[in-house]
């Protein structure tokens, strides 16, 4: 019985380094990353809104704000810059006058994308430092973390 407390203590321990290192890591990496949205000339939460509007469709302005954890006021302010950018389109809801429909335009499609690409590319060029063996274990790493994801809860 002592043993088997000992070996349940150590994989807490164990995951408990792994959460820590993992979680440094992607917060050192999404910093990096980050740097290449400068170029949009949009900010994060802007663009962040608009990610939600082009990889999950049109949203009701209280079901964005839900979707980026904000107080619908800010998410107003945020969805008027957009708007104001020709980002995203603003209608009123058929069925509900007092709610708005909010849809990414092509041209807020066209930034996402073009701000993915650049952050992709940029990783890939440092990722280009490291050896063939080391790429493949960070795939099998990455693997493993989408397989944690897909039983996340």
């Amino acid at each position: 019985m002592a043993k088997v407390k000992e070996e349940l203590a150590e994989l807490g321990t164990q995951s408990l380094r792994t959460a820590d290192q993992l979680h440094s890591a992607a917060i050192h990496l999404l910093r990096r990353l980050r740097k290449q949205d400068l170029l949009t000339g949009e900010g994060p939460a802007r663009l962040s809104a608009l990610s939600v509007l082009v990889f999950g469709g049109p949203k009701t302005l209280a079901e964005l704000a839900a979707a980026e954890q904000v107080k619908p006021p800010t998410m107003s302010r945020i969805v008027a810059g957009l708007a104001r950018s020709r980002l995203v389109a603003v209608s009123r809801d058929p069925q509900d006058a007092r709610r708005v429909r909010i849809v990414s335009t092509p041209k807020g499609t066209r930034l996402l994308q073009q701000g993915r690409r650049r952050r992709i590319e940029y990783l890939a060029s440092n990722l280009e430092r490291l050896s063939h063996d080391e790429l493949e274990e960070l795939r099998h790493g990455i693997e493993i973390l989408e397989k944690a994801l897909r039983h996340w809860r």
